[in-house]
C-alpha cells in the first residue's frame, strides 16, 4: 500500500534560491511476522517513511496548484510559470517527452537485407521481448533471441498445438496465393520430418540459445515449451496452456506479411505518428521507482538474511531498521539531475532524458516543456525520420525543430495537443463483447476470415471478430461522446486490413476538434454564450457531445472541415462532400506550437524562416518571469524596457507573452543607408540607444563555499584590512564579504577567505589554530576590463551538507553596441552595423524619426512577406489606438487581419495606403527621390553579445607541459594557426612568415645538439660549458632553436627507447 502524503514541504521560492529538492515523502504500511513467532498475528506498522519522490511543479500534489494569481504571488511565484519541472538539487530539471514505436502492435517492414518482416514488441509486466517473422528464400521464419537459430513457422505452429497442415492454411486464409506463399514453409517441416507436437518441441528444445540452457543446466527438454509459454508473443495471454489465442495472433501476423508480399502499399510506416508512442514524466519517473523499490525489498531481505545469522535469540530482530531510507530518495535524484535511467530490471539505458530548464527568456522555458526527444541518435543521416509527416498536422508543429543535426528528430508539440495516460482494460473489454463481437476460442480458422467480417483488436490483442463494423464503431463512438467511456479511446475502422482497431493506452498523441452532422457545426451561438458568460467550461462540451478528441489514427475516418460550411453554395458535388464532413477544426492556428505561434501572418512567409524564427524566439531577452528578481540563475539576461508586439497573435494572448514579452516596438525605415547596412546589418540611431532602445542586464551569479575539512577544521572568512596596500579590498564589509551596491572592478577580492594549510591530520589545541596555521584564498572577480558591474544582491545560505554558501549576483548594464545580435519575428537577424548620430538620419514630414535602417535586400530571397503585413498593421495599430492580429490562417475566421482593410486604416489616417512615406534626407536636408516604406516592427535583442565573444591577445599564458599559448577565450588564449592555415602559407611561399608563426611566437626554446651522436645536451652554467651526457665530453656541441614541443616528443620517445637522432649541416 503506496501513500504519498504532502507534509513537510519547503516553501517553493526558496528551493529556487538554494540548493534543496522539492519533494514529498512517500509512506508505506508494512506488515511482518516476527521469525521465532510465525503462528502470532503479524505485525502491522503504519505510516513508515521510504524516502522522498521529487514533485512536479503545478500538478495535482503540488502546493502551487489551483492556487489563484494573488495566492501565488504571495508565495513568490509566478503566476505564467508553466510549471511542469522539477526541483532538484536546487536547479529546475525537465524531463523530456520521449518518443518511442508503440508497444505490442503488429509492424510490416523490410529490414536492412531487403527480406520483409512482421515484427511485436511485447511489453508486459513480467516480460519484454520482440518477436520478428522474416521471409528468407521463399521460407518463413521466426526469429528470437532465445533461440540461437531463426526457426521455420510450421514448426512453431506445430508446436503450439496446430498439427494440421489444413487448419494453419485456413487460419491465414482461403485465397490460393496464400497456399502458394506458405507452401516452400510446409514442405521445409514436412522435410525435417516434424508431424506432431512433441516432434515440433523436440526439435526446438535441440535450437534453443546456449545461455538459457546453461542457467537450466543441463536439463534441456521442456525449455522450448517454456520459452513459447513466457517469451514468444508475450502479449498474448495464455489461460492454462491453451496457446489457442497465440495461433491465431501469429496467423493474422502471417496473413498481414503476406498482404504486404502481394501488394506492396500495406506496408508500415515506422514514422507514421499513430504507430509512435510518448513517454511523459510520469511513466519514467514510475518505471524507476519500480525499479529502485523492487532493490530496496531485495536489499532489506539480504540485510535481515544475513542478520539472522548472527542474531541472538534473547533479543528479537526489528525488520523495519533494515529498511534503508534514502536508497529511494538519493536513486530518484540521482536519476533527474544526471538524465541517465539505467535501469537493468527493464533494460533501459537512456543518456540526457532530462535537462536544465532554460530560462534565456520566457518562450525558451515554456518551449522547453513541450519538447520532444527522439529516440535514435542524430548522428544517423537518414532522412525518412527528419521528413514532415502529413500525420502530424495539428499534433505536432510543423515549423518548431532545429537546424543541424537534429533538424526533423526533435519535435515540440502543437496547441492543442494532449497526450493520453493509460486507462482500465478490463470494462472495455466486456463492453466490446456484449456490443457483438465474438469470441476467439469459438471460432475456426474458416470463419475467422469469412467475407464482411472484420477483427476487433483491442491494444493489439485480438478480441474477436464483427459482422458490421461500422454499426459497432458507432456505437463505441455514441457511448464516447455520452461520456459513458474514457474520452480519449479511439475506434478506428481499417478498410484494408478487414480490422477494427480500439485503443486506450497511453501515449498516443491526440487533439480536440468539434463533431459535425453533414458539415454544420454542432456548437451553436448559445452554446458560446454561455461559455463566455463563465456557465460553460471545455469539460461540458466534451460531456454534452459537442467536441471530443481524436487521434491520429481515427482521424483517417473523419473527413475535416477547416471552416464551418456557409449554406450558399448549392452544387450537387458540394452537398455530397458537405455531407460527409464529420468535424471541424475549432481554430487552425492551434497546428503550430507554442514558439511559432508568436510570429505573425507566418502564412506569408517562406517557411524556413518560420524555422529559423523558432530557434531565435528562444535566445530573445526579455521577462523571464515577475519573480525574475528574486532567482538566483547562473546567467540571467533581462530587457530593460520590454514591451507588447503592436502586432499580436492569438496564440501570443494564450500563453501569456504579452505580458512578459521580449522585445520592442522598432521604427524601422526600409531603405539602404551608409554601406554599413550590408548583410543584413542594421544601421541604428543613437538618440534611441540613449532612450533605452535594446538596452539589457546581465545578471551572473558566483558562489562561494565555506568549506569544512575532515579533521574538523574550516574556512574562515576574515575581517579585511582597508590600507592603501589593499586597493583591491575597497568593496568588502567589516565581515569579510562584499556589500550590494558596491561597483566591483576586474581583479577585486568579493570574499576575504582564508583556508587552513593544515586540513588532514587532528589538530591539537581546544583554541583552535593560530593566524599563521592559515593561507589567504580569497575569491577575485575576473570580468570584463573597463566595465560597470556592479553586486546586485548576496545570498547567505547553507547548502545540503549544513556549510555556509555565500552567493553573489553581480549585474551588468549594456547598451546595444556595434556587433550585437538583433532580430525580427519572421528569422530575418542581423547585427549592429554602424550607430549614426539623430541630426544625420532620415525623418519623415510629420517629423518621425526611424530607430533601425534595415536593407531592402534582405526581402527579396527571403520572401519574408508576412514581415511587410506586420510594418502596415503596426503602423495602422498606432494610428488607431487598437492592436491588430496576424494568426496564422486567420483571415478568414477574423483571427488576422486582411491588407485591404489594414491600407483602409492607413488612408483614413492621412498615410499612403502601401505604407510609404515621404522621407527627407538627414545629411542634406532635401527630399530623397524615393517614398520609403517606414513603420514599427517588433524587433528581438538576441543574447548574442560582442562582450561576450571579443577576444584577442599579444603574450599571454602558457601551458606548462608544451609551453605553447593556452587555448579558448576563458583562459586568455592565443589564436591557433592550425593545419589548413598552415598550408596556405606554404603554398604561398612565405616561409619567413611561417617560421615566426609556429615557432617564434609559439615556444622557442634553446638546445644543445652533439653532432657526434646528435642526441640532446645542456648547458652547465656554473661552469659555463655545454655537455652531452651520451659521449660524456662538451666537444662538439652545437646550439640551435627548435620547438620545445618537439624538444618534448624527442624526450618523450627516449622514454620509450627510441632514439631520434639529430643530424646538424653547417649553415
Amino acid at each position: 500500500m503506496l501513500l504519498i502524503s504532502l507534509n513537510g514541504f519547503l516553501i517553493l521560492c526558496c528551493s529556487h534560491l538554494v540548493s534543496c529538492r522539492y519533494a514529498a515523502p512517500i509512506k508505506v504500511d508494512i506488515e511482518y511476522t516476527k521469525g521465532n513467532q510465525p503462528n502470532k498475528n503479524p505485525e502491522v506498522k503504519r505510516g513508515l517513511v521510504i524516502g522522498r519522490m521529487p514533485i512536479m511543479l503545478r500538478s495535482r500534489r503540488c502546493v502551487l496548484s489551483g492556487k489563484d494569481e494573488a495566492e501565488l504571488s504571495k508565495l513568490g511565484e509566478c503566476p505564467l510559470d508553466p510549471g511542469g519541472y522539477f526541483v532538484v538539487k536546487g536547479t529546475e530539471k525537465v524531463i523530456l517527452i520521449q518518443e518511442q514505436l508503440s508497444k505490442n502492435r503488429i509492424i510490416i517492414d523490410t529490414d536492412s537485407k531487403g527480406r520483409v518482416t512482421a515484427s511485436v514488441t511485447s511489453s508486459t509486466h513480467e516480460t519484454k521481448s520482440k518477436t520478428v517473422f522474416f521471409m528468407d528464400k521463399d521460407k518463413i521464419y521466426l526469429q528470437l533471441n532465445q533461440f540461437s537459430k531463426p526457426i521455420p513457422i510450421m514448426v512453431i505452429m506445430k508446436a503450439m498445438g496446430m498439427e494440421s497442415d489444413q487448419e494453419i492454411v485456413q487460419m491465414v486464409g482461403r485465397d490460393p496465393r496464400y497456399g502458394g506463399l506458405l507452401l516452400p514453409s510446409i514442405q521445409e517441416c514436412a522435410s525435417e520430418r516434424i508431424y506432431t507436437q512433441q516432434q515440433a518441441l523436440d526439435y526446438l528444445d535441440g535450437k534453443v540459445g546456449s545461455s538459457n540452457s546453461a542457467r537450466a543446466g543441463n536439463r534441456k527438454e521442456g525449455l522450448a515449451k517454456a520459452i513459447l509459454l513466457d517469451v514468444f508473443l508475450a502479449n498474448v495471454p495464455v489461460f492454462r496452456g491453451n496457446f489457442r489465442p497465440r495461433c491465431v495472433y501469429a496467423a493474422v501476423m502471417l496473413r498481414r506479411m503476406l498482404d504486404a508480399i502481394l501488394n506492396t502499399d500495406t506496408f508500415d510506416d515506422k514514422d507514421y505518428v499513430g504507430n509512435k508512442r510518448l513517454e511523459l514524466s510520469g511513466q519514467l519517473v514510475s518505471l524507476l521507482f519500480e525499479d529502485l523499490f523492487k532493490s530496496m525489498n531485495a536489499f532489506a531481505l539480504e540485510l535481515v538474511n544475513r542478520a539472522y545469522e548472527h542474531a541472538s535469540r534473547s533479543s528479537p530482530l526489528d525488520f523495519i531498521h533494515y529498511i534503508k531510507q534514502d536508497f529511494i530518495t538519493h536513486g530518484l535524484e540521482k536519476a533527474i539531475s544526471t538524465g541517465n535511467w539505467d535501469l537493468k530490471r527493464f533494460k533501459m539505458h537512456r543518456k540526457g532524458v532530462s535537462q536544465v530548464v532554460s530560462r534565456l527568456s520566457y518562450i525558451a522555458a515554456l518551449g522547453h516543456m513541450t519538447r520532444i526527444s527522439p529516440q535514435f541518435e542524430k548522428t544517423r543521416k537518414v532522412s525518412g525520420p527528419r521528413a514532415l509527416q502529413p500525420s502530424q498536422w495539428g499534433m505536432l508543429c510543423p515549423c518548431d525543430t532545429p537546424e543541424g543535426e537534429g533538424c526533423g528528430l526533435t519535435k515540440n508539440l502543437a496547441l492543442m495537443t494532449h497526450v493520453t495516460t493509460d486507462e482500465e482494460e478490463g470494462p472495455l473489454i466486456s463492453l466490446c463483447h456484449s456490443l457483438g463481437v465474438e469470441d476467439l476460442g469459438l471460432l475456426s480458422g474458416e470463419e475467422l476470415h469469412a467475407p464482411g467480417s472484420f477483427l476487433v483488436i483491442f491494444n493489439g490483442l485480438i478480441l474477436g471478430k464483427h459482422r458490421q463494423p461500422q454499426r459497432f464503431a458507432s456505437a463505441m463512438r455514441k457511448l464516447r461522446r455520452c461520456g459513458k467511456i474514457g474520452e480519449f479511446v479511439s475506434i478506428f475502422v481499417n478498410e484494408k486490413q478487414h480490422c477494427v482497431y480500439v485503443a486506450s493506452d497511453g501515449g498516443r498523441v491526440c487533439r480536440p476538434l468539434v463533431i459535425a452532422d453533414k458539415g454544420i457545426s454542432r456548437i451553436k451561438e448559445h452554446h458560446m454564450k454561455e461559455l463566455r458568460d463563465g456557465v460553460r467550461t471545455f469539460d461540458d462540451f466534451l460531456r454534452d457531445g459537442l467536441v471530443e478528441y481524436l487521434d491520429v489514427n481515427e482521424e483517417n475516418n473523419a473527413l475535416i472541415a477547416l471552416y464551418e460550411c456557409v449554406n450558399d453554395m448549392d452544387d450537387s458535388e458540394d452537398d455530397i462532400k458537405k455531407s460527409c464532413i464529420t468535424h471541424i477544426e475549432i481554430e487552425p492556428l492551434t497546428l503550430l506550437g507554442v514558439c511559432a505561434g508568436l510570429i505573425p501572418f507566418p502564412h506569408h512567409n517562406q517557411s524556413p524562416r518560420n524555422t529559423y524564427q523558432c530557434a531565435m524566439g528562444k535566445q530573445a531577452m526579455g521577462n523571464i518571469a515577475y519573480n525574475q528578481l528574486c532567482r538566483a540563475d547562473t546567467l540571467l539576461y533581462l530587457l530593460v524596457y520590454p514591451q507588447r508586439p503592436l502586432l499580436t497573435t492569438k496564440t501570443i494572448e494564450l500563453i501569456g507573452y504579452d505580458k512578459l514579452g521580449a522585445g520592442q516596438n522598432a521604427t524601422v525605415a526600409v531603405m539602404s543607408y551608409s554601406g554599413y547596412d550590408i548583410e543584413d546589418a542594421i544601421v541604428m540611431n543613437k538618440s534611441s540607444l540613449d532612450r533605452g532602445f535594446g538596452r539589457c542586464i546581465a545578471m551572473k551569479k558566483y558562489s562561494v563555499l565555506k568549506e569544512i575539512y575532515g579533521n574538523g577544521t574550516s574556512d574562515r572568512i576574515v575581517r579585511p584590512r582597508k590600507d592603501k596596500d589593499n586597493q583591491r579590498m575597497q568593496i568588502l564589509d567589516g565581515d569579510g564579504i562584499a556589500a550590494p551596491g558596491e561597483i566591483i572592478r576586474n581583479n577585486d577580492i568579493y570574499v576575504n577567505k582564508e583556508t587552513p594549510i593544515n586540513t588532514r591530520d587532528k589538530t591539537g589545541g581546544p583554541m583552535g589554530l593560530k593566524d599563521e596555521d592559515y593561507k589567504r584564498t580569497p575569491a577575485v572577480y575576473k570580468g570584463p576590463e573597463g566595465e560597470t558591474t556592479v553586486i546586485d544582491r548576496v545570498i547567505l545560505c547553507s547548502d545540503t551538507n549544513d556549510k555556509l554558501c555565500i552567493k553573489f549576483i553581480i549585474r551588468h548594464t549594456r547598451r546595444p553596441e556595434v556587433g550585437d545580435k538583433f532580430s525580427s519575428r519572421h528569422g530575418q537577424k542581423g547585427v549592429c552595423g554602424t550607430i549614426v548620430q539623430q541630426e544625420d538620419f532620415p525623418f519623415s514630414e510629420r517629423g518621425i524619426c526611424p530607430d533601425l535602417i534595415m536593407n531592402p535586400h534582405g526581402f527579396p530571397s527571403r520572401m519574408t512577406i508576412g514581415k511587410m503585413i506586420e510594418l502596415l498593421g503596426g503602423k495602422a495599430g498606432v494610428s488607431c489606438g487598437r492592436f491588430h492580429y496576424g494568426s496564422a490562417f486567420g483571415e478568414p475566421s477574423g483571427n488576422a487581419d486582411k491588407v485591404e482593410d489594414i491600407s483602409y486604416t492607413l488612408v483614413k489616417h492621412g498615410f499612403s495606403y502601401s505604407g510609404k512615406d515621404f522621407i527627407y534626407s538627414g545629411i542634406t536636408g532635401y527630399p530623397l527621390q524615393a517614398y520609403i516604406f517606414m513603420g514599427p516592427i517588433y524587433y528581438q535583442k538576441l543574447k548574442h553579445m560582442v562582450l561576450d565573444k571579443m577576444h584577442a591577445r599579444a603574450s599571454g599564458p602558457r601551458v606548462m607541459l608544451t609551453r605553447q599559448p593556452t587555448e579558448g577565450r576563458s583562459r586568455d588564449g592565443g589564436l591557433r594557426l592550425g593545419e589548413m592555415e598552415r598550408d596556405c602559407l606554404i603554398a604561398y611561399g612565405a616561409s619567413m612568415l611561417i617560421f615566426e608563426r609556429l615557432m617564434l611566437s609559439s615556444d622557442p626554446y634553446q638546445v644543445q645538439v652533439c653532432r657526434k651522436c646528435g642526441l640532446l645536451g645542456y648547458y652547465n652554467h656554473k661552469l659555463k660549458t655545454a655537455f652531452c651526457s651520451m659521449c660524456k665530453n662538451g666537444e662538439n656541441i652545437s646550439t640551435m632553436k627548435l620547438p620545445y614541443a618537439c624538444k618534448l616528443l624527442f624526450q618523450e620517445l627516449q622514454s620509450m627507447n627510441v632514439v631520434p637522432r639529430l643530424k646538424l649541416v653547417e649553415a
